[in-house]
C-alpha cells in the first residue's frame, strides 16, 4: 500500500503536467471571439438586419411636471362675524352668482336701523332749520319797512340781518348733517351686503379647492374662507434642462397624458417659457396650456408631457438599434453581399431626428434599401463575414448593448 506522501506528490505531478500542457496548446478555438482573428479562419457572425427605409419622423420629448388651475382666489369676508351658512362644500362646481357663505346678520341689520333713525332726526333738524330761517327772513323784511318809515332803528335792522344769517348757517349745519347721516347708512348697508358672499357674476365656472369654515365658526374679516379654483384651461409646469431649452418655443404643440386617465392624452401648447433657469436645478421653467374643456385634469396631477422637437418628410431612416457607440463616435454596419459571402462595413453616422425607433440618417449616404445590422455588430469590424440570422437566434439578442468599445 503506498505511504500518503508518494500519493500526494503524485497527484501535484499530474495537475503541474496538465497546467503545462494547456499553456503549451492554449485555448480552444471556440474560445476565440466570433468574428475575430483566433488564430484561424474567421468564423461568421451571426446577425440580425434590416433596410433603410424613407420615413416621415416627428421627433418629441417627454418631460415631467404638474397641473396648475388657470387662475386660484382665495374667499375673504370684508367684515367679520359668526358664519351662519356654507352653501358650497369641497369639490363642488360654482357657477356665477352661485351663494358661497352667510355671515349672521343680526348686528348689521341693527346698525343699519339705527343709521336709519340717526338720518331721520338729522332730517327733523334740517325742517326745524329752514322753518327757523323762513321766519327769520320775514321778521328781516318786517323790520326793513319799519325802518323805511323811521320806525325801527338801525341797530333793530342789524339785528335781523344778523338772525338771518345764523339761521342760515343752521341750515347748512343741518344739510351737512343729513349728508353725514345718510353716508353712514350707506356705510352700515354695505356692510350688510358683505354679509353674503356669492361668486362673480362676470367670472367663469369654479371649483371648491378648500374650505376653512363652518357654520358657527367666527371669522375676521380678511380671512381666507374658501378656496376656487378655475380649471379652464389648466397648465402643466415642466421642469427643462438646458439641452433642450433652446428647442423649446411659444405656440409648440404638446400631448399631456396622466395616470388618472392612461388612455387619454390631452393637447395643449407651450404658452410661457421662463427667461431663467433655477440655480439649484439648474432647469427653467416651462407652462403648458390645455384647454380642458371637460374638467378632466386637476391641479396637483403629475403629468408627462410629449413635445414635437423636429419634424422631417420623406427622410432616409434606420432602426434606433442600427446605431452604436464607439470610441470614433455613433457607428453603424451595412451589409456588403459583392463577395462569396456577406460581410460587414463599418461607418460613422451621423443622425438627426428620432422618432421612437427609428432615426434619420444623415451620414453616410446609403442609397435606400441597403442593409444595416441591427443585433450582433457589437462582436463585428470592418470586412467581418456575416451570418444572416434571426433575431432571436443571434447572442445577446435580447439585451443589445447601446456602446462597443473595440
Amino acid at each position: 500500500m503506498p505511504r500518503p506522501s508518494t500519493l500526494i506528490t503524485a497527484i501535484l505531478f499530474l495537475l503541474a503536467a496538465g497546467i503545462l500542457a494547456w499553456m503549451l496548446l492554449g485555448p480552444e478555438d471556440d474560445a476565440a471571439p466570433s468574428g475575430r482573428p483566433g488564430g484561424g479562419e474567421t468564423r461568421p457572425v451571426a446577425v440580425a438586419i434590416a433596410g433603410i427605409e424613407t420615413r416621415d419622423l416627428v421627433e418629441r420629448r417627454r418631460f415631467t411636471g404638474s397641473i396648475e388651475g388657470a387662475d386660484r382666489i382665495e374667499i375673504t369676508p370684508r367684515v367679520g362675524g359668526r358664519v351662519a351658512e356654507v352653501f358650497v362644500n369641497l369639490g363642488d362646481r360654482v357657477e356665477p352668482g352661485d351663494p358661497l357663505l352667510q355671515l349672521d346678520t343680526e348686528e348689521f341689520e341693527q346698525d343699519v336701523a339705527q343709521a336709519a333713525a340717526e338720518l331721520e332726526v338729522a332730517e327733523a333738524s334740517l325742517a326745524e332749520a329752514l322753518a327757523s330761517r323762513d321766519a327769520t327772513r320775514r321778521e328781516l323784511q318786517r323790520t326793513r319797512e319799519l325802518r323805511d318809515q323811521g320806525i325801527a332803528s338801525r341797530s333793530e335792522l342789524e339785528a335781523a340781518e344778523t338772525e338771518l344769517a345764523l339761521a342760515q348757517t343752521r341750515v347748512t349745519l343741518a344739510e351737512s348733517q343729513i349728508r353725514q347721516r345718510r353716508s353712514a347708512l350707506r356705510t352700515r348697508e354695505i356692510q350688510l351686503s358683505y354679509t353674503r358672499i356669492e361668486a362673480g357674476t362676470a367670472d367663469s365656472t369654479r371649483w371648491v379647492a378648500e374650505r376653512h369654515v363652518d357654520p358657527g365658526t367666527v371669522i375676521s374679516a380678511n380671512d381666507t374662507a374658501l378656496a376656487l379654483v378655475r380649471l379652464q384651461p389648466v397648465r402643466a409646469i415642466l421642469a427643462v434642462t438646458e439641452a433642450d431649452y433652446g428647442r423649446l418655443s411659444p405656440s409648440q404643440g404638446a400631448q399631456v397624458y396622466t395616470a388618472a386617465y392612461p388612455d387619454a392624452g390631452f393637447a395643449g401648447t407651450i404658452a410661457r417659457i421662463a427667461p431663467e433657469f433655477r440655480p439649484g436645478s439648474r432647469q427653467a421653467r416651462v407652462e403648458v396650456e390645455i384647454p380642458n374643456e371637460r374638467d378632466q385634469l386637476r391641479p396637483g396631477m403629475f403629468v408627462e408631457a410629449a413635445i414635437t422637437l423636429g419634424e422631417r418628410n420623406a427622410v432616409l431612416a434606420i432602426p434606433r438599434d442600427a446605431i452604436i457607440q464607439r470610441e470614433v463616435g455613433p457607428t453603424l454596419f451595412s451589409v456588403d453581399r459583392s463577395g462569396e459571402r456577406p460581410q460587414a462595413r463599418r461607418h460613422q453616422a451621423v443622425t438627426g431626428v428620432r422618432d421612437g425607433d427609428w432615426v434619420e440618417l444623415l451620414e453616410p449616404e446609403l442609397p435606400e434599401g441597403t442593409e444595416v445590422v441591427v443585433l450582433g455588430q457589437h462582436l463585428l469590424a470592418d470586412g467581418t463575414p456575416l451570418r444572416l440570422t434571426d433575431p432571436r437566434n443571434v447572442p445577446g439578442g435580447d439585451d443589445t448593448p447601446e456602446s462597443d468599445t473595440p
